[in-house]
């Protein structure tokens, strides 16, 4: 029997996929930022009223989800501006420079990998920081975290590592997931429970996506 759902990967990048469920709960995180102009009938929308017809006037202080955000931004008519989230400034550079395990990203933002790159559609000072440097800083970040979270999901056979996965972001939890079904598949191979071992769907799904690349 097929399965009803087959799950589709995030997009790289700034570009998203909207056939991912990951994408789109990922387009509902809300992005610091201002009306550089009234947005007639949007009050309701980005909680500023009560009513559907009022307009949020110029200069307001905004919580924009980032789908609405990059519908509304435009550089030539300046609709609105955006502000980087906390998370990604200098100060918390810095931490993760320093220890990028000791941070709960789920808490922080539970889509931090992507969510930080869709930053660069939007017109920022700090962007060719975040270019330049924060891209690294990811890369970074995600290989002092990535060790740690490969070994306890190698290491933990029937434990409780809920403690541990609270604290990763989405893509984190994936692997993780990744690394426990390896584990779990190695040890009823070994114990003869199973006739073969097989390749991750993360694995058959980058192999697709590279042989689509070459027909096309």
């Amino acid at each position: 029997m097929s399965d009803s759902y087959f799950p589709v990967g995030p997009g790289l990048g700034m570009e998203e996929n909207f056939l991912s469920l990951d994408d789109i709960l990922m387009s509902q995180e809300k992005l610091p930022g201002r009306a550089e102009s009234a947005l007639p009938r949007l009050a309701v929308l980005l909680g500023q009223g009560g009513g559907s017809a009022e307009s949020v006037p110029e200069g307001s202080k905004l919580e924009i989800p980032l789908w609405l955000a990059k519908g509304l931004h435009d550089s030539k008519r300046r609709i609105i501006s955006v502000e980087l989230p906390k998370i990604y400034k200098e100060a918390w550079r810095t931490v993760f420079s320093a220890d990028a395990n000791v941070v709960d990203l789920h808490k922080m933002g539970p889509y931090y990998y992507g969510f930080g790159s869709q930053l660069l559609n939007f017109e920022n000072p700090e962007n060719p920081e975040i270019a330049q440097t924060d891209s690294v800083c990811f890369l970074q970040t995600f290989i002092a975290r990535f060790r740690r979270i490969m070994d306890s999901s190698q290491n933990a056979y029937n434990e409780d590592t809920s403690a541990l996965v609270a604290r990763l972001d989405e893509l984190e939890r994936a692997l993780f997931q990744v690394g426990q079904k390896g584990l779990n598949d190695f040890q009823c191979w070994e114990k003869g429970q199973a006739s073969q071992i097989t390749a991750s769907s993360l694995v058959q799904n980058y192999g697709k996506r590279k042989l689509t690349e070459v027909d096309g």
